[in-house]
C-alpha cells in the first residue's frame, strides 16, 4: 500500500512539473573593453505549463537575455535551463535541435522574409523540417484561417500592414505545434488597437492549444491585459515573482509599484494630498478591494452604519486574470473614535485601507 502511494505520488509531482520552464541559479556574464558585464545574476525562476508568463523590466534590465535563454540562442555563463524535466544546457547539438522545434518565437519588428509571401514565410519551419508539401498545405490553411488572413496568402510583407505583419509572425511561430511561445516585445511596435487585438489572440492560442506563453515587455498595460503571472527585473535580476493579480495588489518593490502606477494610480498628486491634508490632517485614505469585496456594497454599508462623512476623491476598477481589484481614494471626516470604527469594518469586510502617504 505504502508502495503505491509512493508511485502515486511520483506520478503526481511529475505532472505538476511536466513543461514546467526552471531558470536554476542562472548568470549570464559579457566581456566588454576588459569588464565583465553581469547581465544576469543568480536567477531562480520557475514558469507554470499552461500558463501567460510575462517578462517586465525597464531597458537593461535583462529580460530580453533571459528568454532568450529558453531555446539557448544564448547560452548562460552559469547554472541549468530545465525544460518538460530535460537540462537543456547539457544537450548536444542534435537534441537541441529536436528540441527548439518544440519552442517557437515572435519578434518586435516581425523578422519576416521580405522576398516571399505569406504563404512562403508561415511554411518555412515545416520547409526546414522535411515536412511533404501536402502537409505544408493542410497545416498553412490551418493557420490562416486561425489568423483570419486567408485573403493575403499571396501578399508580400510590404503589402501588410504592422498587426498583419505580427499575425503572420504567430502563425509562422505556430507552424510546428509548439509547447512554449517566446515572445520578446511583440506588441512593443504596434498601436495601442493593434497591439490589444494581437493580445487577444495570444490569449486565444493559450486558452485553446494549451501553449506556455512567455512575454517581455515593458509594458504593465500589457501584464495586465493576458499574463496570469509576472517576474519584475532590474539590473539582471528578478526582483519580484508571482501571480500578477497578487504582485497588481500588493506589490513590495518600488520598481515593482511604479510600474503598476502606470496602469493603476496608487498615490494621488502631491498637491492635490497636500492641499486636503492642510484642511484636515490625516483623512485622507486609500481603500483596496479585491475580488469578491469588490462587488459588494461596503462603503454603502459603512455610511448606513455610521456617522461620519466620506468624500471620494478618487476610483478604479481593473480585471486580471478573472479577477476584480478596485481601489478608491477618501476623504474621512467626522469623530477619530467613529472613524477608526469605519476603518475596521472595511477591513473585517476584505477591504485594505492604508493612510495616504503610508507605504502601500
Amino acid at each position: 500500500m505504502k508502495q503505491a502511494r509512493s508511485t502515486c505520488l511520483f506520478f503526481l509531482l511529475c505532472i505538476v512539473s511536466d513543461d514546467m520552464i526552471q531558470f536554476k541559479n542562472i548568470s549570464k556574464h559579457y566581456q566588454l573593453k576588459g569588464q565583465t558585464i553581469h547581465a544576469l545574476d543568480q536567477i531562480n525562476l520557475d514558469i507554470p505549463a499552461g500558463s501567460i508568463f510575462g517578462i517586465i523590466g525597464y531597458s537593461g534590465a535583462g529580460k530580453s537575455t533571459l528568454i532568450r535563454l529558453i531555446n539557448l540562442l544564448e547560452r548562460p555563463t552559469h547554472g541549468q535551463i530545465i525544460i518538460n524535466q530535460k537540462d537543456f544546457t547539457a544537450l548536444n547539438a542534435q537534441s537541441l535541435r529536436q528540441e527548439r522545434a518544440n519552442i517557437g518565437m515572435i519578434f518586435q519588428h516581425f523578422n519576416l522574409l521580405q522576398t516571399k509571401t505569406v504563404a512562403a514565410n508561415i511554411e518555412m519551419p515545416l520547409k526546414l523540417l522535411g515536412y511533404s508539401k501536402i502537409e505544408r498545405e493542410k497545416r498553412l490553411m490551418e493557420l490562416l484561417d486561425f489568423i483570419d488572413l486567408t485573403h493575403k496568402k499571396d501578399a508580400f510583407p510590404d503589402e501588410l500592414s504592422g498587426g498583419q505583419k505580427q499575425r503572420v509572425g504567430i502563425a509562422r511561430a505556430l507552424a510546428n505545434h509548439p509547447k512554449i511561445l517566446l515572445c520578446d516585445e511583440a506588441t512593443s511596435a504596434l498601436d495601442p488597437q493593434t497591439t490589444k487585438s494581437v493580445l487577444a489572440l495570444l490569449k486565444k492560442i493559450n486558452k485553446e492549444q494549451g501553449i506556455t506563453i512567455v512575454m517581455v515587455t515593458h509594458e504593465m498595460d500589457v501584464i495586465e491585459s493576458i499574463c496570469d503571472h509576472v517576474a519584475v527585473m532590474e539590473s539582471g535580476h528578478v526582483i519580484e515573482t508571482g501571480p500578477t493579480v497578487e504582485i497588481f495588489s500588493n506589490p513590495q518593490h518600488p520598481t515593482t509599484k511604479t510600474f503598476i502606477q502606470t496602469v493603476l494610480q496608487q498615490h494621488l498628486p502631491v498637491n492635490i494630498l497636500s492641499k486636503l491634508e492642510h484642511q484636515h490632517h490625516h483623512s485622507i485614505y486609500r481603500l483596496q478591494f479585491l475580488g469578491k469585496s469588490a462587488q459588494e456594497p461596503v462603503i454603502q454599508s459603512m455610511i448606513k452604519q455610521f456617522d461620519i462623512s466620506l468624500n471620494i476623491l478618487f476610483a478604479n476598477m481593473t480585471e486580471i486574470d478573472g479577477t476584480v481589484i478596485g481601489q478608491m481614494f477618501v476623504q474621512l471626516l467626522g469623530d477619530d473614535t467613529l472613524i477608526q470604527q469605519a476603518i475596521e469594518f472595511l477591513e473585517r469586510h476584505g477591504v485594505s485601507v492604508n493612510q495616504s502617504g503610508e507605504q502601500v
